[in-house]
């Protein structure tokens, strides 16, 4: 990964006073204040399709919520095209899939990344039943421990609409961040995957508006970042 690369998709860590970054912060704080009765801890980021910046987003939130002092694990729940490995440059050898199958332990799936509080659990081997591990008991298991060892946690998964893995981890998280491409996406694909997470018993926290034009006369800038989720 060149430096120009990393820089742009991990900008919360690069380029902390950006109005981007801040942006970014905007979102940890919708998320804190997005519930007055309950605690989110556990949340899932996905996208109502591929190539729609969700693996970016969820890792730059990530790092803002570390930032802020909060011990945060990331996850990556995609065992079929990972990501964040590469976004963070660190090994793929040990991670979720083989966590799940008693095949590898918590002191060598989970790894320290460079930002202070900020913790990543990779994808681990590609296996050939993503969704039956995502869906055992083992995984509960691994969950009762994250959530005993981490304020917050954040969940990359694949989109929702391409197959079910989003759902499985919705219905543990219980609350979702929709990521979407403002620039090409379609409102029936939309509300499709709004109704499959819906049929998971989660909620939506809100809605990630990504890749919008910059508009210069305005205030608002929208995120650039991009990646093969």
């Amino acid at each position: 990964m060149s430096k120009n690369k990393k820089t742009d998709q991990l900008i919360t860590a690069n380029l902390p006073k950006s109005v981007i970054s801040e942006k970014f912060r905007g979102i940890r704080t919708n998320i804190l204040f997005s519930t007055a009765d309950k605690e989110v801890q556990t949340i899932v980021f996905t996208s109502e399709k591929p190539s729609s910046g969700k693996s970016t987003v969820s890792a730059n939130v990530a790092i803002t919520y570390a930032q802020a002092g909060y011990k945060t694990l990331l996850i990556d729940g995609d065992m079929r095209k990972p990501t964040q490995h590469y976004i963070f440059n660190t090994t793929n050898m040990d991670g979720l899939s083989n966590l799940i199958i008693n095949k590898t332990d918590y002191n060598k799936a989970i790894h320290k990344t460079d930002i202070v509080n900020l913790d990543i659990l990779t994808s681990g081997p590609i296996p050939p039943n993503p969704s039956e591990l995502i869906g055992s008991e083992n995984l509960l298991e691994n969950f009762e421990y994250f959530r005993s060892e981490y304020d917050f946690i954040i969940i990359d998964t694949p989109p929702v609409n391409t197959v079910t893995d989003a759902q499985l981890f919705s219905e543990i998280a219980k609350y979702v961040v929709y990521v979407v491409d403002v620039q090409k996406n379609d409102r029936n694909t939309l509300i499709k995957g709004k109704e499959l997470i819906e049929k998971s018993d989660a909620k939506i926290l809100g809605v990630v508006l990504n890749k919008a034009p910059e508009d210069k006369t305005s205030s608002y800038y929208a995120y650039y970042g991009n990646d093969e989720k």
